[in-house]
């Protein structure tokens, strides 16, 4: 049987379709009272195909954008997804301000100056990053700054570099480019990436393209499209239980494998979709709360030590390889041999488990968390550092057991799970079930006094829900707190600390954005402050003397004193003696404590 042409298909559709807002509209075309008339999904066996242009995408992007009805968001992004014909997979991260599905290590790794320098050179040889920056003081908003540039000077020596062909760029030479700036490493690779840009800006068209483009790069799509959105979406546009898409998207963590099963092969094939050894599931979180708080909810609590180190995911395959992962699905199996080796001692089927690598001294007693970060995501030096620092891994839930998914099991008998595939190794974290607050309490004062953080309090009979902060779980830590907030602005410092940041502006996480609380600038040495000049630096936005505004990336554990009402910063609230104990590089700013939880505290004083 022959194969259609499809390019033949699409230019033939393209000829024969009406304009938009005529009274009889193709597929996917506006009506002509300008709303989009959603079409039917098409079947994977139409014969009818074709690849989406870039512009095409910009401009659903920019009805999605201008649309404030949550409800009419998923109608507008529905019929994005039912026009995205072989790009589907594609424009569902995008939509998103994705390039790659969640669990991928592929990273674009572009901050805002290298996306800079790219939009100036597509602009014209009169134009520089200083230029593009003083318009995005004016914007605020990288994409209306890319789009106030003409990029037609510019096409043809665009179109060259980025290996040219086509006039119009379509979504699947955008994925495809940023594909290649994203394996980019090395000597050379910064300039490698603005060339790439440079190319993909100077084939821009349209404004909206160019618009979206920035975004895109810089993971900032600002279109009103969060993941419950295109959960929606997909689920009305091919016609499938918005449940069998959310179960879908927890297990894989992908919206462009969901969406193209949900249209290939229906609620059949998401329910065919599994948790696979070796692809990272989000973590299920937890919220601050008390005892009371727990036996109110569930009469009988599940109470766990709380361990003063790093979430990971171990994923084994017996006859393949052992993985870790991070809370934020970043691959750490270099940094952490011994757990690799406990693993593929210890464990016979595959595996996925969550649980924390802590740092502990000769005698197996648990060190700081400052200790798991000397470990923690290093690349080199590796077995230098085991030597000085040794970890081992505690286990605390067990998510798949010898081909069985137990994400839907209560939490007593995946705990059973877990001793079954553990018990004698002393990785097991210890579970008592009580409803008595004595109990508790004295579990938690033999957990503090064996030098770990706490207690976890959990419900006996929840699931596990990958990526959601519930009420399941909670943790319970003893009176004296820190804080994890998120850098959102820097001063250099003075002195012989003139080349060096020294003063860092802290935040609390909101439903809107960030709040901030106050500076740090004590408990840093000059090592220290060095290092966090590197780490900052390259997600400065703009810069006014000697004060910087950061964008919100980096998360720092911080102690205090107290917490204050003061006028002086966003939030209302201001720390005394704060002090700088950690880099929370295991967080990601999305995860740093909220302005409530900061309430409830200065409540609780």
């Amino acid at each position: 049987m022959s194969v259609p042409d499809t390019d033949k298909l699409f230019r033939q559709r393209q000829a024969h379709s009406p304009p938009r807002g005529s009274r009889h509209t193709p597929f996917g075309a506006r009506s002509a009272r300008g709303r989009r008339r959603r079409p039917r999904a098409l079947s994977p066996h139409s014969g009818y195909h074709h690849q989406m242009e870039f512009a095409e995408f910009a401009a659903h992007a920019a009805d999605i954008e201008a649309e404030p009805a949550d409800l009419e968001v998923v109608a507008l992004v529905t019929d994005l997804f039912a026009d995205a014909g072989d790009d589907l997979s594609i424009v569902a991260r995008f939509v998103q301000g994705r390039v790659f599905p969640a669990y991928s290590e592929r990273k674009l790794d572009v901050g805002p100056s290298l996306c800079h320098e790219a939009i100036a050179r597509a602009a014209g040889p009169n134009v520089d990053g200083d230029d593009v920056e003083a318009r995005l003081a004016e914007a605020g908003d990288i994409g209306r700054v890319a789009e106030s540039y003409d990029f037609g000077g510019q096409r043809g020596l665009g179109a060259f570099t980025s290996g040219g062909g086509r006039d119009s760029l379509t979504v699947r030479e955008v994925f495809d480019e940023l594909s290649e700036l994203a394996a980019a490493e090395g000597a050379g690779s910064q300039d490698e990436k603005v060339a790439t840009l440079f190319g993909l800006f100077s084939r821009c068209e349209a404004d909206a393209e160019a618009r979206y483009l920035a975004r895109l790069v810089l993971s900032e799509m600002r279109i009103g499209v969060g993941e419950g959105t295109v959960r929606d979406a997909i689920a009305e546009a091919f016609d499938v239980p918005v449940e069998a898409v959310a179960r879908a998207l927890q297990v894989s963590n992908d919206y462009g494998l969901v969406a193209e099963t949900a249209r290939d092969d229906d609620e059949d094939g998401l329910a065919a979709i599994h948790l696979e050894v070796g692809r990272p599931v989000q973590a299920m979180l937890a919220q601050a709360g008390s005892v009371a708080d727990a036996l109110e909810a569930w009469e009988t609590a599940a109470v766990e030590t709380k361990f003063d180190g790093a979430r990971v995911q171990l994923h084994h395959d017996p006859d393949g390889e052992t993985s870790l992962y991070s809370r934020n699905m970043e691959d750490v199996t270099g940094a952490l041999p011994e757990v690799v080796e406990f693993a593929e001692a210890h464990l016979d089927v595959p595996t996925i488990l969550d649980g924390e690598v802590v740092a502990v001294d000769d005698d197996g007693s648990p060190l700081p968390f400052q200790e798991v970060l000397r470990r923690f995501r290093r690349k080199h030096d590796v077995e230098r550092m085991r030597e000085e620092v040794t970890v081992e891994f505690r286990a605390f839930d067990c998510l798949h057991a010898a081909g069985e998914d137990l994400l839907d099991a209560p939490l007593v008998e995946r705990h059973d799970a877990l001793a079954d595939l553990l018990g004698g190794t002393g990785a097991v974290s210890d579970l008592l079930r009580s409803d008595d607050t004595a109990n508790i309490e004295a579990f938690e004062a033999d957990a503090l006094e064996a030098g770990h953080e706490g207690v976890m309090l959990k419900d006996p009979e929840s699931a596990y829900t990958p990526g959601k902060r519930g009420k399941q779980w909670l943790k319970r830590k003893p009176d004296v707190e820190t804080l994890d907030l998120v850098v959102t602005g820097a001063e250099w410092g003075e002195g012989r600390r003139a080349s060096l940041l020294g003063t860092f502006l802290l935040s609390a996480r909101t439903e809107a954005g960030y709040e901030t609380i106050g500076k740090v600038a004590t408990g840093i040495t000059d090592e220290q402050l060095a290092e966090l000049t590197d780490l900052i630096e390259p997600h400065v936005v703009s810069e006014d003397g000697q004060t910087l505004d950061v964008e919100p990336a980096v998360v720092f554990e911080v102690g205090y004193e107290e917490i204050q009402r003061s006028p002086t910063y966003s939030s209302g609230y201001a720390l005394r003696f704060p002090r700088f104990l950690a880099v929370r590089d295991d967080k990601e700013p999305e995860s740093a404590d909220s302005l409530e939880r900061i309430t409830r505290l200065a409540d609780r004083q």
